[in-house]
């Protein structure tokens, strides 16, 4: 499994936010736990299903999405 195919957005769960693997913890519940300085030995404790590449996919997926960038393009 490739690492950003571990993120998926399904308008059915989670009403299409980035999640993991499909399961009901989004990318943003994931990071907010690692921005609040839990360790990922904590955060693999607390929630037994995720893997730690589920961890590095949220932190690749974030890191994509803020140097994604819009770009105008005038109507003609």
């Amino acid at each position: 499994m490739s690492t950003l195919s571990r993120i998926t957005l399904d308008p059915e769960v989670m009403g299409g936010k980035p999640c993991i693997r499909g399961l009901r913890l989004t990318v943003g519940t994931l990071l907010g736990l690692l921005a609040e300085g839990h360790s990922e030995e904590q955060i693999l404790k607390a929630y037994p299903y995720l893997e730690p590449e589920d961890i590095r996919a949220a932190l690749m997926y974030a890191t994509w999405r803020v140097e994604e960038r819009e770009v105008l393009v005038e109507a003609r």
